[in-house]
């Protein structure tokens, strides 16, 4: 059974950092496209950073460029997301998502974690 379980969120003020982490198990995320999505309410879930599958490339949401970091631990099967410099604007709920070429349509989705920035 593939899972994919995001943890890190929390309460920070203005200017704080967060570190977004996404075990996967059931597959292998060296093997993955992983994206961090958030939503926060009464707006459509946006893409925030995706990494390539080889964790060599990495493209970012203008508004979280040179803030956030995404990246891929292999030895860990982990992804993480570190938010730096966070903003009132950064609040919603963060998803991890994993997929590839010769995975299921629409790949696998974390549950999701609460990010709250306070000003």
């Amino acid at each position: 059974q593939v899972q994919l379980v995001e943890s890190g969120g929390g309460l920070v003020q203005s200017g704080g950092s967060l570190r977004l982490s996404c075990v996967a198990s059931g597959l292998t995320l060296s093997r993955h496209l992983v994206t961090w999505y958030r939503q926060s309410p009464g707006k459509e879930r946006a893409l925030v950073a995706r990494t390539s599958i080889s964790g060599e490339f990495a493209n970012y949401a203008d508004s979280v460029k040179g803030r956030f970091t995404i990246s891929k631990d292999n030895a860990k099967n982990t992804a993480y997301l570190q938010m730096n410099s966070l903003k009132p604007e950064d609040t919603a709920v963060y998803y991890c998502h994993a997929e590839s070429p010769t995975g299921p349509s629409g790949g696998y989705w974390g549950q999701g974690t609460q990010v709250t920035v306070s000003s």
